[in-house]
């Protein structure tokens, strides 16, 4: 081989080495963004999950529970059972106030 022909293999083989590099350092470009993207995606998840559970907390210290619900639901029935005893009573009582007005009032 002469002189030429071994300066064009060396510059082809750093030809094809450069390009090597360079798509290499395309490559590394592109997972550095994919990490970086995902770093900020891991974040934002994570604040999520802290936010998720403070609103977790805050809802059972706040909201009304089923159990709950049931115990004042049952309450405020037996409350209305109590009015509608003593309405159902109330008419006995003015059947017995008109009863007796009626019966001291005869005349003959």
């Amino acid at each position: 081989m002469t002189g030429a022909e071994i300066m064009a293999v060396v510059g082809f083989m750093v030809m094809l080495a450069g390009a090597g590099w360079r798509v290499w350092a395309r490559v590394e470009a592109k997972v550095k963004v994919a990490e970086d993207r995902a770093d900020r995606i891991s974040e934002r998840a994570d604040k999520v999950a802290v936010d998720l559970a403070e609103y977790k907390l805050r809802a059972s210290e706040t909201f009304a529970t089923k159990a709950g619900l049931q115990e004042s639901t049952a309450q405020l029935l037996r409350a209305i059972e109590g009015v509608g005893n003593r309405i159902d009573g109330l008419h006995e009582r003015l059947d017995r106030a008109f009863e007796s007005r009626t019966s001291g009032r005869r005349s003959n």
